[in-house]
């Protein structure tokens, strides 16, 4: 061998002990992976346009994968399932809605009641077509076992962590610890029924009726246990 092959050996030749490193193949997978999540992404997009359209008993596949402008056999490979779908679907919307209300509790407009803020809150995610879609489809009977008690943990996973932040800021804003709990489940459970009322009566004028009252009885509700020089508006986070 001559001394220019044996010079270009030992400049190719790797150090001894350390593993070949190939970055080509990594950047390639890391791609695609983010390829496969943008596509997913995308039909869980179409998906809650579809369901927010038509509701569950409405929604159907091909229409998901129209709206989504992706092939059916696409949609299939990462949702085999139209249960697959919507089960997914709605875990991305609550998800979604969870940190909204998350930011909303932990940001409150000190030139605005408190109260107020909590109910439009309540009601951005109750009267949400998400969240109607998951009670209809709890309570078909053309629903797996299975998908119903998926929905009902989606919900779960994504309200408990809501009632935290709410009963937190409510104190912190000077509602009593051991008023806070209370006031917000009655807040909660009044905006709830409201919202599952739409399902055979779904009267827009009725509705802000309705919300103007329960205004009315949360403040008097409040006032009757906490003098309102101790409702204070908490200061925003800079």
């Amino acid at each position: 061998m001559s001394s220019s092959d044996n010079a270009a050996t030992s400049t190719t030749r790797r150090p001894r002990g350390r593993p070949r490193i190939n970055p080509v193949p990594d950047q390639r997978a890391r791609t695609q992976a983010e390829r496969s999540e943008d596509m997913r992404r995308r039909i869980v997009d179409a998906a809650a346009q579809v369901m927010g359209a038509h509701g569950y008993a409405g929604f159907r596949t091909a229409e998901v994968s129209r709206v989504a402008g992706v092939s059916r056999g696409a949609q299939l490979h990462h949702f085999p399932t139209k249960d697959q779908l919507v089960v997914a679907t709605l875990r991305h919307v609550y998800g979604e809605a969870l940190e909204r209300s998350r930011e909303r509790a932990a940001a409150i407009d000190p030139g605005r009641d408190i109260l107020d803020q909590l109910i439009d809150d309540a009601r951005d995610f109750f009267f949400s077509k998400p969240f109607l879609v998951s009670v209809d489809i709890v309570v078909s009977a053309a629903t797996d076992p299975s998908v119903r008690d998926e929905v009902l943990e989606i919900a779960r996973t994504a309200r408990l962590p809501v009632e935290v932040a709410w009963t937190k800021a409510l104190v912190e804003a000077g509602i009593p610890a051991e008023t806070a709990p209370g006031l917000l489940s009655i807040v909660l459970g009044i905006v709830r029924g409201q919202a599952l009322r739409k399902f055979w009566d779904d009267d827009p004028k009725k509705d802000e009726i309705q919300f103007a009252l329960l205004r009315d009885m949360v403040r008097a509700y409040v006032a009757a246990r906490v003098p309102a020089a101790d409702i204070k508006p908490r200061k925003k986070k800079t």
